[in-house]
């Protein structure tokens, strides 16, 4: 496979986020093209100094932790927790990939001027929620919706849920996850906020999040 279609393959996880009508600590909706090259290259630079798969873990579990709303999974294993796939979490993204790609085939790659394009068009956000339950279709059939004040967001789009799988911390037996995408020009990306999940079985649970610390 080229580079190009490498990168091509992972312009494709935009799927639906590219469908539609189109400050550093906060969710920015608009990104002019210097700010998108560099989101890249924040996350080129530290995935170059990546040496060992260990390092490689540590960058990924710091990227992670950038746009990721309610538990923190290293205090919380099993709290419920949220990761916010931005315009800026995608690019750094990108930028990852440019330096596994770079160090793989010796010579620098790069992401194509297009995808940078999308990326920055895109008019909506994917968000993937992480919680755990004690049996493994505990999240099958899970609604959610954002909550900011009297305001109530639906999603556009709620991904099936993954079957649970084992739990090796305490807490429930099963972990599982679903993806949900929100329009921006839906909700406010400064405003004090929560995700209420709705599961089956009549569970409510909720994640704060604080968009205006997420970038």
């Amino acid at each position: 496979m080229t580079v190009r279609k490498r990168i091509a393959s992972l312009a494709g996880l935009l799927g639906v986020l590219v469908a539609g009508n189109s400050g550093v600590w906060a969710i920015e909706v608009n990104l002019s093209p210097d700010e998108a090259h560099k989101a890249l290259e924040i996350g080129r630079i530290p995935m170059e100094k990546a040496n060992s798969p260990e390092d490689v873990k540590k960058v990924l579990q710091q990227a992670s932790l950038a746009t990721r709303v309610g538990a923190d999974p290293e205090k919380e294993p099993c709290g419920a927790s949220a990761v916010l796939r931005t315009k800026r979490y995608r690019l750094e993204a990108f930028g990852r990939q440019e330096a596994a790609e770079s160090k793989k085939r010796k010579t620098d790659v790069r992401m194509p001027e297009e995808f940078i394009q999308k990326v920055m068009d895109m008019p909506n956000m994917e968000m993937e929620v992480q919680l755990c339950g004690d049996d493994e279709y505990f999240a099958e059939g899970a609604l959610i919706e954002l909550q900011q004040g009297s305001k109530r967001i639906k999603p556009i789009d709620i991904g099936k849920a993954e079957r649970g799988r084992k739990n090796e911390t305490s807490g429930p037996v099963f972990r599982s996850r679903f993806t949900a995408v929100f329009a921006y020009e839906q909700f406010d990306p400064n405003a004090a906020s929560v995700f209420v999940v709705n599961l089956q079985d009549g569970q409510e649970i909720r994640i704060p999040a604080e968009l205006s610390k997420v970038k």
